[in-house]
């Protein structure tokens, strides 16, 4: 009696600690960028970073470790694949670990954020050698042209090879560093619903539908929803792995808005919510005017059911490049428009609205 008693209360307290981390309450926070920002170049710089967020009230920052086909910290897994172990503008300096370190001291909960998920290049397929070494891993439309969109190229991100590889490039964070959580986004897991046409996604199609080709209306509903499938099973395999190993990391994906996600990326992310695999997420409710700000929000009410509501995190559009940055007045309403509907954060995109910021972004919120 006394050992099952025991037994109980090992389970229940494992239990409780473990939704106490994956619940969290509040969450406001950034994403911090290696492009048209300095904020990881240095350690100082890191420390300005990690200062700046601080003071202005943020709880969490999202520093990115995979973009352009390479890492911004030191990865065997990379160097295994294309022989580069680390993107050379750090010259061996760890962002990731320095913004740890940092952000720990004040109390910032950091996140590695996996930026290009299954894309593999920017603008130039062939600027980093992933193409040359691994021609089968690429995504082809229904003309085999390789997979790019909005100037992104894509691997098919169904293909066993790809999503081993990115299980052993997240796991490998998982393990090595203290990071309180990690982030797929847009690309992560996605995959433009354009692909699906190597030869790859082809066979396994045909054996699962009587030998059937997948239609040449990429938009096709069956076949958007046969894809999307395949990429809800990686999510559940991958979350499960992470928490298998360390189960107080916490998995968020940072997708984009419904049901734009799925119809366009594949990401069917109401349903990773609905089936438990995301412990938050931040959904890109991008919108340059309030109006449109506010329409989109609301919209998540219709797709998001009501108990589960607590697990979102509005993403805001705050920074573009060297030129847009959100008009101060325009990101205080939308913040109390968050608090109105419910939400009890954000995450905002990306650091240089902080950095520029002359007044705190939290207040007395």
């Amino acid at each position: 009696m006394i050992r099952k008693l025991f037994f109980l209360y090992i389970l229940f307290f494992t239990f409780n600690a473990y939704s106490q981390n994956s619940n969290i309450k509040t969450i406001r926070g950034t994403w911090i960028t290696n492009v048209a920002s300095n904020a990881m170049l240095t350690e100082d710089s890191v420390k300005m970073a990690v200062k700046k967020c601080k003071s202005n009230g943020l709880t969490d920052i999202f520093v990115v470790v995979w973009n352009g086909g390479l890492t911004t910290y030191p990865s065997k897994v990379v160097e295994k694949y294309i022989g580069i172990n680390q993107n050379p503008i750090y010259r061996q300096f760890d962002p990731l670990s320095s913004f740890i370190s940092e952000g720990h001291k004040v109390g910032l909960r950091v996140h590695a954020w996996f930026e290009f998920g299954f894309s593999y290049a920017y603008k130039d397929s062939s600027s980093n050698g992933w193409l040359t070494k691994y021609p089968h891993w690429a995504g082809k439309d229904k003309n085999l042209h390789l997979l790019k969109k909005n100037g992104f190229y894509w691997w098919n991100a169904l293909h066993p090879e790809v999503q081993d590889f990115m299980r052993q490039l997240v796991m490998e964070v998982v393990h090595n560093y203290n990071v309180d959580g990690v982030q797929g986004d847009d690309r992560l897991p996605a995959m433009p619903s354009e692909g699906g046409y190597d030869p790859y996604t082809l066979k396994i199609y045909a054996s699962e539908n009587n030998g059937m080709e997948p239609p040449q209306d990429a938009k096709n509903n069956i076949w958007i929803n046969w894809r999307a499938n395949k990429l809800n099973e990686f999510v559940k395999s991958l979350y499960k792995e992470i928490k298998n190993t360390r189960s107080n990391c916490l998995v968020s994906w940072a997708p984009s808005i419904f049901p734009w996600s799925v119809e366009q990326y594949l990401q069917d992310w109401p349903t990773w919510l609905k089936e438990g695999y995301a412990d938050f997420i931040v959904p890109q409710v991008y919108r340059y005017q309030y109006e449109k700000y506010e329409s989109t929000l609301k919209a998540i009410n219709t797709y998001v059911p009501e108990n589960l509501r607590y697990k979102i995190f509005p993403g805001i559009l705050t920074s573009l490049g060297d030129g847009y940055r959100v008009d101060t007045i325009l990101l205080q309403k939308m913040l109390q428009l968050n608090r109105e509907q419910g939400y009890s954060g954000e995450v905002m995109f990306y650091f240089e609205t902080i950095k520029d910021a002359t007044q705190p972004i939290y207040k007395n919120d």
